[in-house]
């Protein structure tokens, strides 16, 4: 068995593993590459192996930076299965027409072909086969492929492929994904694996240590007070899947009705000012989420099994048209106005930043990774004046960080993660460190070698490994 990594390399976008046994070769995953101009550039490059050879792609989980090349794949010659949980398949639905849109703008601004067409995006998703967790895939020749609850999104998955050795014995390679966070309030905590032979780990947080969800609800509470206090505008740049369902799923909590006041109303935890959820791919996608919940933890399936509608709440409006959308300006602060894209590198949120980063009774509210290059990372970082659409906006308002909401695992999460695929006293032979910016995946694979002493390594693109 060969590995070779195409993508995902020192890298936090981009995730493109092969594996080939020989006799068939798979694509774990097919990402967009995201964030600055030369990563975006090297979407168009030609894939460096031979489209029409792949015979079958596993995807980890419905986000673009992991299937947003899949089109491309299409149209340079794949004609194999993709496989993908329902929920991910139904997530792709969605998501990837609404990438083509962005894709198409882009190249008629640049003036250059776009990366795919419909013709492509049709071609691909007719291809794709919705998979249930723990059944497994025999592709033949003693290979099986078998997906596990990863925790991350709706649908996301850890994949599993295990083969045979020409000795009789049999291997596993494990495949993260990006892993959740748990536990979270909507979905099951991410499956432990065990008897790994070798794994290929995500590192977008391989260096730092998030707050506990605990503490970012107390932090959301507590920006949201101030905000409201000043006047001011809440902002929260969001992606459409995961973020934004659990931050509907926590402005319900604290929106809801908790008790009856003196004069016989109810109240709330934070003072009710008008939300609105203004993406449509964030609306989509929780449309999504609303046909989904085998994939709910116990206790959100519970609250919905009790009347309660985990995704809506007094004063939530949903914008699903432009007009609407244009018609929030109508509406006096304070307010929360929740839209893509999650790193402010497109969407709808960039109209509202024009209009209220220059506001310092207003906030910039953050609850997602920011990859390096993107606009979200320099207002993140304390840049005080930024460029929207050819247009200077200085940056007065206030800029807040929200790490207790991230879908991804910490360092420690990520440790404890590797440390369980030692069992029985076996370990792994190697850890493949992937997903994340150079200084992250170095930091991890570092602490896999010292703490865990299993052998790590954080691989350049192109590199192979013969397992």
């Amino acid at each position: 068995m060969k590995l070779i990594f195409y993508g995902g390399a020192r890298s936090v976008t981009g995730a493109n593993y092969l594996l080939d046994t020989g006799t068939v070769k798979m694509l774990v995953d097919c990402g967009l590459n995201q964030g600055t101009k030369y990563a975006e550039d090297l979407n168009y490059q030609p894939f460096d192996y031979k489209p029409e050879e792949i015979k079958y792609v596993f995807i980890t989980h419905s986000h673009i930076d992991h299937i947003g090349r899949l089109p491309k794949l299409y149209k340079d010659g794949f004609r194999g299965t993709v496989c993908a949980t329902t929920a991910t398949r139904d997530l792709m639905v969605v998501a990837l027409p609404d990438n083509m849109k962005q894709i198409q703008r882009e190249a008629e601004e640049n003036r250059h072909p776009p990366l795919f067409e419909q013709k492509d995006l049709d071609g691909l998703m007719s291809l794709v086969q919705g998979v249930n967790y723990y059944e497994p895939i025999d592709l033949g020749g003693g290979v099986k492929v078998i997906f596990h609850d990863a925790g991350h999104i709706l649908g996301s998955a850890l994949v599993e492929v295990q083969w045979q050795e020409a000795t009789g014995g049999t291997k596993k390679i494990f495949f993260s994904g990006d892993l959740g966070n748990s536990p979270t309030p909507l979905l099951r905590p991410t499956d432990a694996i065990g008897g790994a032979d070798y794994v290929v780990v995500e590192s977008a947080y391989g260096d730092r240590a998030h707050e506990t969800h605990e503490k970012g609800k107390e932090k959301l509470i507590s920006v949201i007070e101030n905000t409201i206090k000043r006047g001011g505008v809440l902002m929260i740049p969001s992606f459409a899947v995961e973020r934004t369902q659990e931050l509907l799923f926590e402005l319900n909590e604290l929106f809801s009705a908790k008790g009856g006041s003196a004069s016989g109303g109810n109240i709330s935890r934070v003072p009710r000012v008008p939300v609105f959820i203004d993406s449509p791919l964030a609306i989509k996608m929780t449309a999504v989420y609303r046909q989904h919940p085998e994939y709910f933890n116990k206790e959100t399936v519970h609250l919905i099994k009790s009347g309660d509608d985990v995704f809506d709440f007094p004063g939530l409006k949903m914008t699903a048209t432009t007009e609407e959308s244009k018609a929030i300006n109508d509406i006096p602060p304070p307010k929360i106005i929740i839209a893509g894209s999650g790193m402010s590198q497109g969407g709808r949120i960039l109209h509202h930043e024009i209009r209220y980063l220059p506001d310092p009774k207003s906030a910039i509210l953050f609850v997602a990774y920011q990859v390096d290059g993107s606009l979200g990372r320099r207002i993140q970082k304390g840049e005080k004046e930024v460029k929207i659409f050819g247009q200077s906006v200085p940056v007065n308002c206030h800029v807040e960080n929200l790490s207790g909401f991230s879908a991804h695992a910490d360092q420690p999460g990520l440790l404890k993660w590797i440390a369980g695929s030692k069992q029985g006293g076996k370990k792994p032979e190697k850890v493949f460190v992937v997903q994340g910016e150079e200084t992250a995946a170095k930091t991890l694979a570092n602490l896999i070698r010292d703490n865990l002493g299993i052998n790590a390594v954080a691989p350049q693109t192109g590199e192979n490994f013969e397992l």
